[in-house]
């Protein structure tokens, strides 16, 4: 009798829509592939987004995936003129990044934006310090271009962009971000030209006023950035007779010649912004802020690293309209009285960060939760002042939170017990929170089921009965710091080795830490990509041979004052999409091991090494290394003995004195 076969009466849509539900996870994918030849077709029909380790097998690759339409090569450090012609024959391609890529030139972009990718759209070349003028010019073959990123492209000039301006009229994101050998002309032209541009990011350009009149006429901007463009005035603002009526989110941080004048000038008329970002910049005063109150549809502003007066935060709470975003992070001159009277105002808030601002005491919060009870996300790291109870409160009447920064505060068990009441919390950081302890974070564990991120660096009350309760209550979890806790034991990674969603791991500096409870680790975090075991003493080559193993998406991994030897490296080096490694102080390690995992591992991008191995290193091999796609970063760090974290804390509080 025949086997009943169920999927055979499903249509492809059907099952690409399961397919769809298994694509944030590659092992999924991959053994959907290989139930059957069936599964394996239809697998490949699916799958429309690529990001590979390595350009070596790009052909088979893109035969297996013919309907690939986006390519990803961020994870490959050498990208060659050959390679970016064997793309160009891809049929259907609409996006390519090459932002992290070397080696390419003007030709394979050439090949890349010929006639036989016409539905090209999206090309990211950000940080291509050595394109020029010739890529610009090609690039202004791809007739089709929506969006383009040149971030760090320093020596495209004017007449490279003049070019893409003239040929790429279809333009809606430019990113342009310190590509410092542009001036008002090329910016001046691409306002002309690309009339459909809805976001245009200009940070750290040398452009003056000059150009500024042509960008706030573009019909469509949504979203612009002057980060950085300290040759921009009030007075050449002044003359700006009205500001985008599309502009949505404007970024005028580290401008600080532009004050009031300026600001009135380019938010006259700007009837649709609704995010204003002018972060270190010039004092805010209420001049300033009363610009501000003619926008009718704002709803973030973010004023961090400014000097603020208390006068101004009031008027700020006068405003008519209602805030939902506010960032005062490292603001001087943020007190108690006008921080109140602005919160008391904007009751819709649902994100605040007052990050740093170490003059506010309960007042401040007792305000924050009386009137703002639908908050969402509360930053206040390093608010010192602020008194235990304070976080009681919060947990009581800010029920909605989802993520909580209460680095280096004064919150104790009793402020976790109750702000674990909100069971959205999916964010908590309370590194270097000193009087935390096991039961509070059991209180975490119990109630906090989607929490996907926690950092307890420098928490030295913590031990493997707080994590375990951690491990057991919050299977979502991705991200955990625990550096520097120095009672977690092999117990504690037993324990997170059941979180499998785990993706970052950070446990340098605990010394009771072994090879066991880090190789429980490697073989139930399957998904870790990056990883610091620094001055993890005891873990030693078997813990690397089993990581080696299992974690083969790792990407990152810190191995400096471990115990480490040749033979542990060379394991690592097997990791295809390894990319960043720190060797410092390992005394097990060789010459000719070093050598050994640095010709294997061929998908490095970044290796930091001890200046002592830099006359040992031959210049032909570093140069073979280099040619790669990799770069080496030497340190002349001596030795460091571990700080207990209350000693740390003393030290930090009596150096910023």
């Amino acid at each position: 009798m025949e086997r009943f076969k169920p999927f055979e009466f499903l249509s492809d849509e059907i099952i690409f829509t399961i397919l769809d539900s298994l694509s944030s996870s590659p092992l999924d994918l991959k053994s959907f592939s290989l139930v059957c030849k069936s599964f394996y077709s239809l697998e490949s029909k699916h799958r429309k987004t690529l990001k590979p380790y390595s350009t070596e097998l790009l052909n088979k690759i893109l035969t297996r995936y013919p309907f690939v339409s986006s390519l990803d090569f961020s994870l490959c450090p050498r990208v060659t003129d050959k390679t970016l012609c064997l793309i160009s024959s891809s049929i259907g391609l609409k996006s390519i990044n090459l932002s992290r890529s070397k080696f390419f030139t003007h030709l394979g972009v050439s090949c890349l934006v010929s006639n036989r990718c016409l539905s090209l759209t999206e090309i990211d070349l950000s940080n291509g310090i050595n394109l020029n003028d010739s890529t610009a010019s090609v690039i202004s073959e791809a007739k089709n271009l929506e969006k383009l990123w040149l971030s760090k492209c320093v020596l495209i000039s004017d007449m490279g962009i003049g070019c893409i301006a003239v040929g790429c009229k279809k333009l809606k994101l430019l990113d342009l971000k310190g590509c410092f050998s542009l001036s008002d002309l090329g910016v001046g032209l691409v306002a002309v030209k690309c009339k459909q541009l809805q976001s245009l990011d200009l940070s750290y350009i040398p452009i003056t006023n000059k150009c500024l009149p042509a960008i706030f006429e573009l019909p469509y901007l949504k979203s612009l950035a002057l980060v950085g463009c300290c040759f921009i005035d009030d007075e050449g603002l002044a003359n700006i007779r009205q500001g985008s009526m599309s502009l949505e989110t404007l970024n005028i941080s580290n401008c600080p010649e532009v004050r009031h004048i300026g600001l009135s000038a380019v938010t006259n008329g700007a009837a649709s912004l609704r995010q204003l970002i002018i972060a270190y910049g010039s004092p805010v005063t209420v001049s300033l802020t009363d610009c501000m109150q003619r926008l009718p549809m704002l709803q973030s502003v973010k004023l961090d690293g400014c000097q603020v007066t208390s006068s101004a935060l009031k008027t700020i709470g006068d405003w008519c309209i209602s805030l939902r975003d506010l960032s005062l992070s490292k603001c001087v001159g943020v007190l108690d009285d006008g921080l109140s009277l602005l919160v008391a105002r904007h009751k819709e808030l649902k994100r605040i960060d007052i990050s740093c601002c170490r003059e506010i005491t309960h007042l401040s919060m007792d305000s924050i939760t009386d009137s703002c009870n639908s908050l969402t996300s509360l930053r206040m790291e390093s608010c010192s002042l602020v008194s235990k109870e304070a976080f009681i409160s919060i947990g009581k009447k800010c029920l909605f939170l989802e993520e909580l920064d209460f680095t280096d505060t004064e919150v104790d068990d009793e402020g976790l017990k109750s702000i674990s009441r909100g069971s959205r919390l999916s964010v908590l950081r309370i590194g270097i929170c000193l009087n935390i302890t096991d039961e509070g974070l059991i209180h975490v564990g119990m109630h906090c089921p989607k929490l996907v991120e926690l950092d307890l660096y420098r928490s030295p009350s913590i031990t493997d009965l707080g994590i375990a309760a951690i491990a057991g209550g919050c299977p979502n979890l991705e991200i955990i710091n625990l550096a520097y806790s120095r009672d977690i034991t092999d117990i504690s990674l037993l324990s997170l080795s059941k979180c499998t969603k785990i993706n970052t791991l950070e446990i340098r500096g605990c010394p009771s830490i072994s090879s066991t409870g880090f190789s429980a680790i490697a073989q139930g975090c399957k998904r870790l990509t990056k990883l610091d075991i620094k001055s993890c003493f005891n873990i030693n080559d078997s813990g690397m041979a089993l990581l080696a193993h299992f974690s083969q998406s790792l990407k990152q991994i810190n191995l400096s004052y471990c115990s480490v030897t040749d033979v542990g490296l060379l394991a690592l080096a097997s990791i295809s999409c390894l990319q960043v490694v720190t060797i410092l102080h390992v005394e097990g390690l060789t010459v000719n091991g070093l050598i050994a995992a640095l010709v294997s591992c061929r998908g490095l991008r970044k290796v930091k090494l001890h200046t002592s191995f830099k006359s040992s290193l031959s210049q032909p091999l570093i140069e073979h290394i280099e040619s790669r796609g990799c770069s080496f970063q030497w340190r002349d760090k001596a030795f460091q003995a571990a700080v207990d974290a209350r000693s740390w804390k003393q030290q930090l509080e009596a150096s910023t004195l």
